[in-house]
């Protein structure tokens, strides 16, 4: 029904969009899988496994922004939004700390269940800070995916299924979801940039102040660790780059 309503440029558009989300979808899967093998090789440093991408973000498309002609200047960002920026950036810092250390504690297949709860923060913001409307379908998929979360958390807790396999599932579940609502606000803030401005501000300015807050964090909380870590080691290194 809804592929016969679509035509012409909006089959396009949508056949994209379709592609782009499930290929998204598949790099989020390598980085789950590449995060638990890292786990298994026992490498625990959540922050800065993260920092390089905030690195490469920032190198290509904060480059691109102070070189570009079209859009807001560097200056003008700063002075009306660099506080915002900021704060979008605190918070995808730590959601990415807050899922990548869940790892430690529960499995991967829990982790990746349990982040589809950033589906329901996404949906919750979106309504009430962009006033975006759902029709009773959308609704519906969101409850299916908070009942199917709400029969995890239960299982791993009372059942234990996973203590075999996890340290400690329930504090595994609750840093996911708490991450994942943090996943829900940066997704919702990225949103209005992109509409309101343009991808290329957005990626910059979260590359840019994701750097320095995700440096700052690990190298208080994690240079310990990332002094010991053997990243010549053809196994860890390997793996490490797959997630990057």
């Amino acid at each position: 029904m809804i592929w016969q309503n679509l035509k012409g440029c909006n089959q396009r558009y949508f056949l994209k969009a379709l592609f782009l989300g499930q290929f998204i979808s598949l790099l989020l899967c390598g980085t789950a899988v590449s995060t638990g093998l890292l786990q298994q090789q026992g490498v625990n440093i959540p922050t800065a496994q993260s920092f390089f991408n905030y690195v490469l973000l920032c190198l290509v498309f904060t480059t691109i922004l102070c070189c570009r002609k079209n859009g807001r200047s560097m200056g003008e960002i700063f002075r009306s939004w660099g506080w915002r920026y900021f704060l979008i950036a605190v918070i995808d810092v730590e959601a990415n700390y807050l899922v990548v250390k869940a790892y430690a504690y529960t499995t991967v297949t829990s982790v990746q269940l349990l982040d589809c709860f950033s589906l329901v923060s996404v949906m919750i913001l979106s309504r009430f800070c962009l006033h975006t409307r759902y029709r009773v379908q959308h609704l519906g998929g969101a409850a299916v995916c908070l009942i199917g979360m709400v029969g995890l958390v239960l299982t791993d807790v009372l059942v234990g299924k996973n203590d075999n396999q996890a340290s400690n599932v329930a504090l595994g579940d609750v840093l996911i979801i708490v991450g994942a609502t943090l996943y829900g606000v940066s997704n919702v803030c990225e949103e209005y940039v992109v509409r309101t401005y343009d991808k290329v501000e957005f990626l910059a300015m979260v590359g840019l102040f994701g750097s320095f807050i995700n440096g700052a964090q690990f190298a208080i909380l994690e240079r310990d660790e990332v002094a010991s870590l053997d990243l010549t080691s053809y196994k860890t290194g390997r793996i490490f780059i797959l997630y990057i």
